[in-house]
């Protein structure tokens, strides 16, 4: 084949991986990340076959000797190697199907840079790259807008901000590039559309919102200001850079200090800014993960946990503190820090050699720049991309858009710094050589593509129809899809896997129907299935949690069998205990141990476990409201009544159910003459069930609390209710409210609950 043959098949894949951004196949798992991932891996393992046959047919484009294809090499080589030595191989080379970031994936980005690098040998060639990545990435934009959709494409904010960061600064080579060439902008009117651009990009953030973005992007507009201001020449050029800074420094100032302001509380973007403080949620649920990496790094320092497994860390060092800050995202699979991601999972090994790829980067630009090869806006904008994609990892991870996004940068300051002319090569091996060649790569990436790509796409296929057979209550089609799905036997099933499990656990009302074998025969798979991904990391905390609760489940279906009913109940008690030893500070996982204890009947044990949990933290309601549970199940008053006291006070009266348990709490606590809880339990009680009753009780307590709207409103809805039976009684309560005449209603009698009170008055 010819050189330009190849060189036109490899250009032609490498402008077509552009397109991978724009794949959402909504019939695979996890479509905005598969559909993706999947096809950049396909097209570059066909075009790796073609890009060896040209290096080696032609040696004069083989890659040249660059510290940065070194640092690149030795990252992916230490990650590899972590993948070995670390606690989940599977996971850390294989990786999973929601993010598709093991080393098997992350190679298929190296083996991209190095092909960028071969066959973008002019400006030309870049100019066309970068005009084309430019172009597709406004196009997300747009689409982003016009659907109101904030992650575009992307499924996550997070990755759509870092992939338009890198393409602004795209934009902006491309128009100083041609800056240098035309005088002013009407001169050519690419500068206006690469102008345009960049600006329709930069809006989107006020739709993503993203604030390690916002402060990526900041600081690296804050370093282009000030090397305008100290290396101009032009006096226009350094005091619009210095009024530049100080009006930027002065509207984040003003967010911070002036937020009532309607210039902030009404655009998203200042609000946005306003929650860049140690102060909030995310970053104190975020600090408590990078804590977590920094207690484990002594135990793994050198190669970490291996890749991707961040999870044992956090899990192992779980602080309950966490759920001060959010009760829902407590399972933390990434540090949301790529230097503590890399360090924790890479070890020491592994973060000194991912900085040693910027480091490169940076030190080629500087000597460009000093020996003027590097022009200044080459330098200055690089650089600045290069601090803006550091920072905003900083609260963030890569995904495959960042990737291919970063080794475009990398490959274009690889050819700035070698200044590499053209040159064809004019030797002609044998072409028995490059025959062998071909053949050898192309049998080797085609059984990769098939067994490592194909399968995995059948499988996602099969699983989401497993899923569709869940939604459509068809037990029988649900298991054949699954038992398909896994019959590929491909290095992602553990997704497949979960699945399964999961969709059992919560919507296991579509095997009702079923005999008690068929039911078992079912669950047994499942059950083997889940036991085959704890083969993969026997201390993964979540995969035990899993195991138990579906065990808990086939336990319950079979609870008038003694003996099967104890065969499941003990492989989920013994997988909750592994839980809580592999993650000892979550508190959920004590809830589950505890109802499996419930459904023993052992409710000692039951209390001895949400005893213990309530001392994990003290603020977490779901625990005292849960105790108390048990206690009143046991009629242990002394026991229920400072848990459910310590319930209701923390606000967990908002998780209390069903009705008839609260209106059991209710009656128990007007009893006591306890207002203020009884009005919490009201409340509850109120948003459980549409009760005239419940509302005429309620307008009693909102009186005695002083709360005179809402027990009007809580009146009004008594009538709306059954206005045949309160239509008078509630008019004649709500008069005398207005008209301050009240205490008759005032609920005072120890004696008599609401709605005897309601029929008294009546």
């Amino acid at each position: 084949m010819t050189q330009k043959a190849y060189l036109n098949i490899l250009k032609a894949g490498v402008y077509l991986s552009l397109l991978s951004f724009f794949l959402v196949f909504e019939k695979l798992l996890f479509p905005y990340i598969t559909s993706k991932q999947i096809f950049f891996n396909i097209l570059v393992e066909v075009l790796f076959i073609f890009w060896v046959g040209l290096i080696v047919k032609y040696p004069n484009w083989r890659p040249k000797k660059s510290w940065i294809s070194f640092g690149l090499v030795s990252f992916f080589a230490v990650l590899l190697l972590s993948a070995f030595t670390g606690v989940d191989f599977n996971l850390s080379f294989w990786g999973d199907s929601e993010r598709m970031l093991g080393v098997f994936h992350l190679l298929h980005f190296l083996a991209y840079y190095f092909i960028v690098i071969t066959v973008m040998k002019t400006w030309t060639d870049w100019r066309n790259f970068f005009t084309t990545s430019v172009a597709a990435a406004t196009l997300l934009v747009l689409y982003a807008w016009a659907k109101n959709m904030p992650f575009s494409t992307f499924g996550n904010t997070a990755y759509l901000s870092a992939y338009v960061i890198f393409n602004i600064y795209f934009a902006l080579i491309l128009f100083f590039r041609e800056k240098a060439r035309y005088a002013k902008i009407s001169d050519n009117w690419l500068m206006t559309l690469y102008l345009a651009a960049a600006v329709i990009m930069l809006s989107v953030f006020s739709l993503t919102n993203t604030r390690g973005a916002y402060v990526g992007l900041g600081l690296s507009a804050l370093f282009l200001l000030a090397y305008f201001l100290f290396t101009a020449k032009s006096k226009k050029v350094r005091f619009s850079s210095l009024g530049v800074m100080i009006v930027l420094v002065g509207i984040v100032a003003l967010a911070f200090l002036k937020p009532e302001l309607p210039l902030v509380s009404n655009n998203s973007i200042l609000s946005t800014v306003r929650q860049i403080t140690p102060e909030t949620d995310t970053f104190q649920t975020r600090f408590i993960a990078w804590k977590a990496a920094w207690k484990d790094l002594p135990n793994h320092w050198l190669l970490g946990t291996g890749h991707g497994n961040f999870a044992i860390t956090f899990d192992k060092y779980f602080d309950p503190t966490f759920y001060n800050y959010t009760r829902t995202e407590t399972y933390f699979d990434r540090a949301h820090n790529t230097v503590v991601e890399i360090t924790s999972t890479a070890g020491v090994l592994g973060i000194l050699t991912y900085l040693s790829i910027l480091l490169a980067a940076l030190a080629y630009l500087w000597q460009g720049y000093r020996r003027r090869t590097i022009g200044r806006y080459d330098f200055t904008l690089l650089t600045a991309l290069i601090i803006a994609y550091f920072v905003q990892n900083l609260a963030a991870f890569d995904s495959l858009a960042s990737y291919i996004s970063l080794m475009m940068t990398l490959g274009f300051i690889y050819w700035l710094s070698q200044n590499q002319e053209i040159k064809y090569d004019k030797n002609q091996p044998f072409v028995s050589r490059e025959v062998a060649v071909l053949g050898g790569v192309s049998v080797v990436m085609i059984f990769i593509l098939y067994n490592f790509n194909v399968l995995p796409l059948k499988m996602m296929q099969a699983t989401i129809l497993g899923e569709l057979g869940f939604e459509l209550n068809e037990p029988a089609a649900t298991l054949q899809f699954y038992q398909e799905a896994l019959s590929y036997d491909t290095p992602l099933d553990r997704e497949s896997r979960d699945n399964l499990a999961r969709s059992l656990t919560h919507q296991s009302y579509i095997l009702n129907d079923l005999s008690d074998e068929e039911r078992r025969r079912i669950f047994d798979y499942a059950i083997e299935m889940v036991n085959k991904n704890i083969a993969y990391n026997p201390k993964d905390h979540l995969v035990h949690v899993e195991l138990a609760q579906l065990a808990g489940v086939a336990a319950r279906f079979n609870k008038d069998d003694q003996e099967v009913f104890d065969r499941y109940s003990n492989i989920a008690l013994e997988a909750i205990s592994k839980a809580n030893e592999y993650g000892p500070k979550h508190i959920p996982p004590y809830f589950i141990k505890g109802q499996i204890y419930e459904a023993r009947n052992d409710f000692d044990n039951a209390i001895a476990t949400l005893e213990y949990a309530t001392t994990l933290n003290e603020d977490y309601y779901d625990s005292f409201c849960r105790l108390a549970w048990y206690y009143f199940r046991m009629q242990n008053e002394d026991g229920a009544r400072p848990s459910m006291d310590r319930c209701l006070d923390l606000g967990g009266a908002v998780m209390l159910e069903p009705a008839s348990y609260v209106e059991s709490l209710t009656n128990y606590y007007w009893a006591l003459e306890d207002w203020p809880r009884t009005l919490l339990l009201y409340e509850r009680l109120s948003v459980l069930s549409d009760s005239a009753e419940v509302e005429v009780g309620l307008a009693k307590l909102y009186l005695q609390d002083g709360q005179i709207e809402k027990s009007i409103a809580a009146a009004q809805k008594a009538i709306e209710l059954n206005p045949e039976k309160y239509q008078e009684l509630a008019s004649d309560f709500i008069q005398k409210v207005k008209d301050n005449n009240y205490q008759e209603f005032l609920p005072q009698d120890k004696t008599t609950d609401p709605e005897e009170s309601s029929k008294t008055e009546e």
